[in-house]
Order: structure tokens, then C-alpha cells, then sequence
């Protein structure tokens, strides 16, 4: 991968300034992969090193993408982290609110299977929303009646797996028009708890007073249109700039890791060869955490 990266480029290996490197949070079988090969390139090449915080990478995409000022407002959806975040600067993360429990996106595929839809389950429950009736079953959207932007998805999917389980006892199973309506009750209550806690969000963000004001959103998640467009009319209301990444800089992706490392390279933030790969790595450490405190950190 590394070679074929070098060849498309057309540089070599001594033409690199620095090497960026997931070093968490995720997996932590490729994680070590991935850090423990980097390692290996910068001690052979006497290149500088670089950890990257993979939560970093989609928080700081607007600025390769828009050049956004900091502070912006950042929702950070994705298919295991959902959290607000003020972006005060490559370094510094402010949470405002986060899950509970499931992401969005770990719901979608959730629900998808559930449904029996295929995987990944985002772009799955999309296209079938598209022909469904977002009314035809009445969903919960939990903890819109607490205040804060904190947000909860398990107990959606669990009410969304009644409705299915209703619909199997009542006529033997599920039809393709009962999968589409299915997938648009279950995005439209996605959608309404996540544009109603951004607007709590940038009531909060606002009130730092901003240069210029910015609410972007990145994350597999970021790629839904029903998800984005509602967003997009809700910074219009407020005044504030919208940002989404190109779809193909929404997932997974190594220019946004690549984009932290120039950011940290500047600052002069180099790791040597101690870097560790880190299987939990909140980006707002001074927050309390949310989920899944124990051995190894919390998650977020």
C-alpha cells in the first residue's frame, strides 16, 4: 500500500516530510498494524513521526476541505462516535454532548439488519426511506424532552424492532413497501434528535462569539442527505455557515489523517518511537466520560 502511495504520488520515500499515523482510537489489531509499520518507515528513513488521534482526523476535515476558522461547531457522527465538539484548535477539543450508548451509524446497520436490508445499513435504510413514509410508524426520539445535547439511539432501535415484530405477527412477514417505511420512520427520528441537539449545540457555540461563525459535519453518518439537508436548513436559520465534506472524505479515510499531521507538524508535535496505539482516545480529555470507562479508557 505504502509503495503503490509513493508511486501514484510520483515522490519517494526520502521526498516525505513527515509520516501521520492512526495511533487511536479503534480496533486494536490494526491500529498496532498500521503504527507499528509507520514505526518502521521512520526509523529506517529518519523521517518524524506523527500519532493521530482518528476522532481528530474527521473533526479537523473542513479545514483541508473549507478552510473553516477556528472555533466551529463539529458534529461528529459516525458509525461507533457521535459527539459535539467546539474546535478551538488542532489540539484543542471541547465537548458539549455526545451518545450514550449506539452511534447513529451502529443503529443504521442495527436496524438494517433487522429489517433485513443489507450492509453497511446507512446507505441501505436511505435508499429505502426514499419510497417510504417517514409517519407510518410513530418512533420514539429519546431524550429530546432532556435538556442538554446528549442523545440516545438504543431505545429507537429497540422501538423500531417492535414495529417490525408487529408487522411480522400481523401478516407473516415483511414486504419491500413495510422495509421502506420502516427506514424512513427510523431516519426521520434520527434526524429530528440530531438536528434539535445541534440546534441546542449552537446555542452554546454562539455565545463564544465567533469571528465566523461555522457548524460542519463529518463522520460516515454525514453522508446521509435527509441527515445533511436538515442541518444545512438549520445553520441557514441561525445564520451560520454549513459545512459537510465531499462524501468520499465523510468515511474512513487517509487525507484526513494525513491533514492532522501537517496541522500537528506544524505546530512542531512530532512522537518518537514510543508512540503507542491507544484502543480509547477521547479528543476533550478534561470531559467526564460517557461511555465505557474501565481498563482501557473511556471511550468518549
Amino acid at each position: 500500500m505504502v509503495e503503490a502511495a509513493l508511486a501514484t504520488s510520483g515522490l519517494t520515500l526520502p521526498d516525505i516530510d513527515a509520516i501521520a499515523v492512526t495511533a487511536g482510537p479503534g480496533l486494536i489489531g490494526g491500529v498496532m498494524s498500521g503504527v507499528m509499520c509507520a514505526k518502521g518507515l521512520a526509523a529506517g528513513s529518519g523521517t518524524p513521526l506523527i500519532g493521530v488521534n482518528h476522532l481528530a482526523g474527521h473533526a479537523l476535515t473542513p479545514r483541508l476541505t473549507d478552510q473553516l476558522e477556528f472555533p466551529y461547531l463539529m458534529l461528529l457522527v459516525s458509525g461507533g462516535h457521535c459527539q459535539f465538539l467546539i474546535v478551538h484548535s488542532a489540539t484543542k477539543f471541547q465537548r458539549l454532548g455526545g451518545t450514550i450508548d449506539d452511534a447513529p451509524g451502529e443503529a443504521f446497520d442495527k436496524v438494517a439488519k433487522l429489517i433485513g436490508l443489507p450492509q453497511p445499513g446507512g446507505p441501505s435504510i436511505e435508499k429505502a426511506a426514499k419510497s417510504g413514509d417517514p409517519k407510518s410508524h410513530k418512533l420514539p426520539r429519546p431524550l429530546l424532552d432532556r435538556a442538554g445535547c446528549d442523545m440516545s439511539f438504543s431505545g429507537l432501535k429497540t422501538a423500531t424492532l417492535r414495529a417490525r415484530d408487529a408487522l411480522v405477527a400481523k401478516q407473516g412477514g415483511l414486504h419491500p413497501q413495510d422495509q421502506a417505511n420502516l427506514s424512513a420512520s427510523f431516519q426521520a427520528a434520527v434526524t429530528d434528535v440530531l438536528t434539535e441537539k445541534t440546534r441546542r449545540a449552537l446555542v452554546q457555540y454562539l455565545d463564544l462569539a465567533p469571528n465566523s461563525p461555522a457548524i460542519a459535519v463529518a463522520g460516515g453518518v454525514a453522508a446521509n442527505q435527509a441527515i445533511r439537508t436538515h442541518l444545512s436548513d438549520l445553520a441557514q436559520l441561525q445564520g451560520v455557515q454549513f459545512t459537510a465534506p465531499p462524501l468520499k472524505l465523510c468515511t474512513d479515510n487517509a487525507a484526513m489523517i494525513a491533514w492532522v499531521g501537517l496541522e500537528r507538524f506544524r505546530l512542531g508535535l512530532i512522537d518518537d518511537l514510543t508512540l503507542t496505539a491507544r484502543p480509547r482516545w477521547p479528543l476533550d480529555t478534561s470531559a467526564p466520560a460517557m461511555l465505557g470507562s474501565g481498563k482501557k479508557g473511556a471511550k468518549a
